[in-house]
């Protein structure tokens, strides 16, 4: 990659822009049920709510996910940045939260990959997203490959 395009992408991903994107798309994506906004071309999105590691509080992204048998997979990427993502952080914290994808929700437990299914889904995951790649080109931090492991319902 050219020094200017990793100077531009790297400048993008610290401006800070992905946050109101993300929080349009969000509302869009909940207030339709997820019939706009679930698909973004060939790239299938979900959302995510974790709980603020500090405040407790419910924090909602929109996320790029790839399926993996039963399992969601999401990629820490933050746009190339050279900080995790404060999702990630949340989850780091709590590894229990919620997804909706299309109109439907359940709760899942996030856990990181291991090294040998981290290459086999990063792999995948490049392909699936050529972004990440560029990410991957910009950061000096390993990006993160995260399953969410969808949980049985809460009885009553």
């Amino acid at each position: 990659m050219a020094a200017a395009t990793r100077r531009v992408l790297k400048l993008f991903a610290d401006s800070g822009l992905w946050k109101p994107i993300g929080k349009v798309h969000a509302w869009v994506y909940r207030r339709t049920g997820g019939r706009i906004g679930h698909r973004t071309g060939h790239i299938s999105n979900l959302l995510l709510t974790t709980r603020g590691r500090r405040s407790g509080q419910p924090r909602t992204v929109t996320l790029a996910y790839m399926a993996d048998g039963d399992n969601y997979v999401v990629v820490g990427s933050n746009g190339g940045a050279d900080r995790h993502p404060l999702w990630w952080l949340n989850l780091q914290q709590n590894p229990r939260a919620e997804v909706q994808i299309g109109g439907r929700t359940a709760r899942v437990e996030a856990v990181e990959a291991g090294a040998p299914e981290r290459a086999r889904l990063w792999t995948q995951l490049k392909a699936y997203n050529p972004l990440y790649a560029r990410y991957e080109q910009i950061t000096e931090r390993r990006i993160p490959v995260i399953i969410l492991r969808p949980q049985p319902p809460a009885s009553c």
